[in-house]
């Protein structure tokens, strides 16, 4: 085994995480070490610290850059010393047929997420990328394209691709109207990349405040939700609104801005109860959400986001100041996304 640091929740009722030693798994024939260096924090990392999915003693941490630093034998493409991107999930079952198509996220057999999970050889949980070191397969470790900031491209790999997939879905492109509603981790990236795909992009606010930020990423304006004389011109406008807002909120008013055969994709609070079917049928509209993103939407992705040099907006703390980085992610003090930096856990504990 690999002794390695991390950080993990030991009580559901803080954001205090304790710097704990863990063990890594040496690498099987196809795994590759991977010295983490950055960490974003993630909305559902909060979450699941706090029990919304039952789970104790959690070491989260699920969208990380980082440097190979060993490769078991069967690895051959990756190599010490490379740069790579870890996401949302580590390993799936490799042959239903979401597997066979690289949407490894819908897997029937379920995929193995990054922290919280089970692995399918020794039935261990995982441990997540709040740490310095994670093994993982190779087919799960993406090459980080040059140019891109490894840690401003941490995002990518959950808040990212979250909002990729339901665009490429939706066929987004020159001529296509999104909606974004809410900005923060998700929702900044979403106007960036809808925008760099030729999209006309609105963001929906209940704080004429943001607009300028909301074009400074893409957008063509923004739309303040309480203004209702606006929202009832807006009826109908828009092919695709993405949901980035974490709280408990209404859906109708969103499904009222969708024209014919519009979607919703639902990404801020999944768990949300839906509209009443009435609200659908009105126009054929469509409620979706997203399951982060399988392998070939991911790599296309990060080539996409090197391409137009996209990244997460990011302000970098040190991991030992996770706890405070969970409380500001709660209080909506971010813009727009937490990075953790994992290099101050080469040092000995304080």
């Amino acid at each position: 085994m690999r002794p390695t640091t991390g950080w993990q929740s030991l009580d559901p009722a803080t954001n205090a995480l304790t710097r704990v030693t863990i063990e890594r798994r040496e690498p099987r024939p196809d795994d590759v070490a991977v010295r983490i260096d950055y960490c974003g924090v993630c909305h559902s990392d909060l979450h699941r610290i706090h029990g919304l999915l039952g789970e104790k003693d959690l070491v989260p941490g699920h969208e990380a850059t980082g440097t190979v630093t060993a490769t078991g034998t069967a690895v051959t493409g990756l190599s010490v010393g490379d740069r790579v991107a870890i996401g949302t999930i580590v390993d799936s079952c490799g042959e239903c047929a979401m597997c066979a198509v690289g949407q490894e996220n819908y897997c029937y057999d379920r995929p193995t997420t990054t922290y919280g999970g089970t692995d399918r050889v020794d039935g261990t949980p995982t441990l997540g990328a709040y740490s310095r070191e994670y093994v993982l397969r190779e087919k799960f470790a993406f090459p980080l394209p040059d140019g891109l900031d490894p840690a401003a491209a941490a995002p990518l790999l959950c808040a990212g691709i979250s909002v990729w997939e339901p665009l490429r879905a939706a066929g987004v492109g020159p001529g296509t109207r999104v909606a974004v509603a809410g900005l923060g981790g998700l929702g900044h990236l979403a106007v960036k990349l809808a925008a760099a795909l030729g999209a006309d992009v609105t963001v929906l606010s209940r704080s004429a405040a943001k607009e300028r930020d909301a074009r400074s990423l893409g957008a063509g304006g923004l739309l303040v939700t309480g203004d209702e004389e606006r929202v009832a011109a807006a009826r109908g406008r828009f092919d695709l609104v993405l949901d980035t807002i974490p709280g408990e909120h209404d859906l109708a008013p969103l499904l009222g801005l969708l024209g014919l055969d519009g979607t919703l994709c639902v990404l801020g609070n999944p768990l949300l109860t839906g509209p009443q079917l009435w609200a659908l049928g009105a126009g054929r509209k469509k409620l979706t959400s997203s399951g982060t993103g399988g392998v070939r939407q991911t790599v296309e992705m990060l080539g996409f986001c090197a391409e137009h040099g996209i990244t997460a907006d990011v302000e970098v703390l040190p991991s030992a100041e996770v706890g405070t980085a969970l409380t500001r992610l709660a209080a909506g003090d971010v813009r727009y996304r937490l990075v953790l930096d994992l290099s101050d856990l080469d040092a000995p504990a304080a």
